[in-house]
């Protein structure tokens, strides 16, 4: 069974809106995008090596799909364009009726067709960024794991990975990380009700 890995980067405050690019996500007048490109270093380097070496495919969200496409199918000499191509990619749109990037198909009931994915013999799903997608997997217990890089800045308010009405639950950290820039870099897995409510 493949687990559902999300990949997500944030900020102390938990807001993970457009960490890539000055113009990658300007909703609600966010005027913060890029913050995150600062903090990479050797081992945040190591890791995504990492990532992108064992075999996976992707579930995006609409946004951060158009994001993606236009960028990483002109860059395959990357190694995570290269891998990133090469995977299968789900995209949970109910705009787009069809998908320029190869080896990409569309998913309308995203919490039916990924508990199916989820429950099969396929490889480990990964998300990058989604938060709107994220909230939907979160409620319906999709998450197998949260992979969170944590950059030491306060951004005071953007799109959150954990927003207000998804479930209470207890997260097991299962391995943590500090760069040399200051990230944190944290796994956790879900570990039931919170302490106190079971």
């Amino acid at each position: 069974m493949g687990k559902i890995i999300a990949i997500t980067q944030l900020s102390v405050d938990g807001v993970m809106q457009a960490p890539g690019g000055p113009d990658e996500d300007k909703d609600s007048g966010f005027r913060h995008g890029g913050w995150f490109m600062h903090y990479g270093d050797d081992l945040l380097h190591k890791i995504i090596g990492e990532i992108i070496s064992g075999e996976f495919e992707l579930l995006l969200g609409r946004k951060t799909y158009d994001i993606f496409a236009s960028y990483w199918p002109l860059h395959d000499d990357d190694p995570i364009g290269k891998a990133f191509n090469k995977a299968k990619k789900y995209v949970a749109t109910r705009t787009l009726d069809h998908l320029d990037w190869h080896n990409a198909q569309i998913v309308e009931d995203v919490v039916k067709e990924i508990g199916e994915l989820r429950a099969s013999d396929g490889p480990d799903i990964h998300i990058w960024g989604s938060s709107n997608l994220l909230q939907t997997l979160i409620s319906a217990r999709l998450v197998d794991e949260h992979r969170l890089w944590i950059a030491p800045v306060v951004l005071g308010g953007g799109k959150r990975l954990f927003e207000n009405g998804v479930p209470a639950g207890g997260l097991a950290l299962v391995d943590t990380q500090v760069t040399s820039t200051g990230m944190i870099i944290n796994t956790y897995r879900p570990a039931g009700a919170l302490p106190g409510d079971a």
